[in-house]
């Protein structure tokens, strides 16, 4: 089974011959190596372009052992360039290569050459493509499939798909599995295996255990906010393990420098801020969350924040969490400060939108609840409420937009409504 990546492959359509270096970055599996090695060169033998021309070389395949040498990667390349046309570099998990930065600097220098390359670690990437790159190296950024994309892909209606991605996520190889057994193995062997090893491995994590309890902590606080004090409390209180918030926040990064997951900080939106402390961590592929948890902790409500923010990095947006500091009054009368929340605060270009994301707006004191937020913020930019099911989007009389996740997820401008 194909499961069409339009628009990745669009993204590297137009960067094509732009005479920068094309670093896709993402999580292992999501099908970056498919993406270049199988839709971008289809597509490129689609348009003239000769096979002799297009040089691919995988650094994580045991027959490209040798060519993990960066001189000795340089000269293949330069061997199979035969004349002055136009060549096609495809250069697969870079970070294999020891010195890979001066093998690409050293491509830019030939004018008949296009690079492409991938990566799985934004250490080795994402930093270096603006320290030694020189504003020449070009990310794109991949994630696992979106629901638009395992949808287009899934024999059966929404209600099955929709329950299938909140449990399995969407890395593409877990998709092609037919029985759920193979897809929840798949995912703890991956997480366990591939994910949690490179990281291990790559920073040299004395403690493997430590860094596993810790993946489990933010697997079970997805859409709370946590801090590495907190988390080093609970390591004391529910382990008698000693792991100081130093260590807790360096692994965090690693976590994160290895696509697992992502943060999202908490900003004042009356006061114009970021607030440092406790922030919120969400998993870039839910199916890997829930396999971490043995998929006992399905809070429907968390789950569906993490699919609208993965959603919405998809869609290139900067997300933060949102607080509203307000004075109410309590039972006693009495003036007292509270904190209200907004699940996103979301920025696009010149765009903002506030958005809270619910699994059940059945009773009044939910609906209460989430408008409350949306009231009291001092500005008329955009306010969403995503609820669980198909309906399709509407204004209420305070001019709230409410949509339901179907519409949300399968319309790519459903934010424009």
């Amino acid at each position: 089974m194909e499961i069409r990546r339009d628009a990745y492959l669009e993204q590297l359509k137009i960067r094509k011959d732009n005479g920068m270096i094309k670093v896709i970055t993402g999580i292992r599996r999501c099908g970056k190596s498919f993406l270049l090695f199988v839709l971008f060169k289809k597509y490129l033998l689609e348009n003239g372009v000769d096979r002799e021309h297009i040089i691919e070389i995988a650094l994580d395949g045991i027959e490209n052992e040798e060519l993990r040498d960066p001189k000795k990667c340089y000269q293949y390349i330069k061997d199979a360039m035969k004349d002055d046309q136009k060549y096609y570099l495809l250069l697969d998990e870079v970070q294999f290569m020891p010195r890979f930065e001066e093998v690409l600097n050293s491509l830019l220098r030939i004018s008949n050459i296009d690079v492409y390359v991938t990566g799985s670690n934004s250490k080795f990437l994402s930093s270096d493509i603006v320290t030694e790159f020189r504003g020449r190296g070009d990310e794109i950024r991949i994630y696992p499939l979106s629901f638009a994309e395992f949808y287009a892909a899934f024999d059966g209606d929404y209600d099955d798909a929709w329950e299938e991605y909140m449990t399995y996520g969407g890395l593409p190889q877990a998709v092609q599995f037919t029985e759920e057994r193979q897809k929840a193995e798949y995912l703890k062997n991956m997480f366990t295996n591939v994910y949690i090893k490179d990281v291990v491995e790559r920073n040299r994590i004395q403690n493997d255990n430590e860094i596993g309890i810790l993946a489990d902590i933010l697997a079970s606080a997805i859409g709370s906010p946590t801090n590495p004090t907190k988390i080093s409390n609970t390591f004391k209180s529910e382990q008698g393990i000693t792991y100081s918030n130093k260590t807790i926040s360096n692994h965090i990064d690693y976590l994160e420098e290895a696509f697992l997951i992502s943060k999202a900080e908490r900003y004042d939106i009356k006061g114009r801020k970021y607030v440092g402390a406790n922030l919120k961590y969400y998993f870039t592929d839910i199916g890997l969350r829930n396999a971490r948890l043995n998929f006992r902790q399905q809070e429907p409500t968390h789950i569906m924040e993490n699919i609208v923010y993965n959603e919405l990095l998809v869609r290139g947006c900067n997300v933060d969490v949102g607080i509203v500091d307000v004075f109410e009054k309590n039972s006693e009368g009495k003036r007292v400060h509270k904190q209200l929340e907004i699940d996103f605060v979301v920025n696009r270009g010149s765009q903002r939108y506030y958005i809270q994301v619910a699994y059940d707006m059945t009773s009044e004191e939910k609906q209460t609840q989430e408008f409350h937020s949306f009231r009291n913020i001092p500005d008329s930019f955009k306010k969403i409420l995503i609820v669980n099911g198909s309906q399709k989007p509407w204004r209420n009389d305070e001019g709230f937009v409410i949509m339901g996740m179907k519409y949300f997820l399968l319309n790519a401008d459903s934010l424009e409504f």
